[in-house]
């Protein structure tokens, strides 16, 4: 049974003015590719100065060693992660409770973790008692929208669209800016995230009723974005080769 003191759990001080920092901005997920050349703290540091010198509300990092590199040099709130690859559960955000405080430790202001209904090391509800407990706010990384409001209804401060399309099957091209207005009807502080690649995609989200939304790979995924640059120009190449054929 949820009381209705933790379903309507206040912030303090010090988090609502995270909270207000981010409202209708950007957050700055600086994840660069697992092994890559830009894989180390001093890097992930750097990316997240340049991120919030252009604008970003907030910064997203994964990773202990990550955001104790990041937290002297940034002044906006942090999102921390932490990804683990699981022999028995494809849940990979943030899954144990000790992660949980390793983060808060390092210096998060908000910790995320993956909340969809699957079968996971941790339960949900722990893990929120848990980012309560040591003073940060919760973020729960939803696939659906009743995986949102099941996390609002226990005082998950901030619901992200960040895994729906991610759960199974083929990955949509476009972000899900349906789930996004559902749930901020719904009365979600919702965190816009998942496949917003262009600046137009990233203001669609807050028309859509997001409170904020976190951009990731356009930003800071230098191999993916030149990628994206190569695709385009095979095709144009192949486009031209069979008009001249």
């Amino acid at each position: 049974m949820i009381t209705q003191s933790k379903a309507c759990l206040k912030v303090n001080k010090t988090q609502e003015n995270a909270l207000k920092a981010l409202q209708q901005g950007f957050v700055a997920s600086c994840q660069p590719v697992d092994d890559g050349p830009m894989d180390s703290p001093m890097i992930v540091a750097a990316m997240a100065q340049a991120a919030v010198a252009g604008g970003a509300a907030g910064i997203r990092i994964e990773g202990i060693e990550n955001v104790k590199a990041v937290r002297p040099h940034v002044n906006v709130p942090i999102i921390g992660i932490i990804k683990r690859d699981l022999e028995n559960s494809d849940v990979r955000i943030t899954p144990f409770i000790e992660d949980v405080y390793a983060l808060k430790e390092a210096g998060a202001d908000v910790i995320a973790i993956d909340a969809t209904h699957r079968i996971r090391p941790t339960s949900v509800e722990d893990l929120i008692d848990a980012i309560h407990s040591v003073g940060c706010l919760a973020m729960a990384d939803c696939s659906t929208y009743d995986e949102g409001m099941y996390c609002q209804a226990r005082g998950v401060q901030i619901i992200g669209s960040t895994l729906s399309g991610y759960t199974g099957g083929p990955v949509p091209a476009e972000p899900d800016f349906d789930l996004i207005t559902r749930l901020k009807q719904a009365g979600c502080r919702v965190m816009a995230e998942g496949r917003f690649n262009t600046p137009e995609l990233a203001g669609k989200a807050i028309e859509a009723g997001a409170f904020c939304v976190t951009v990731g790979s356009a930003i800071t995924r230098v191999e993916h974005i030149c990628s994206w640059f190569q695709a385009e120009v095979e095709r144009a190449h192949q486009a031209q080769s069979e008009a001249v054929a």
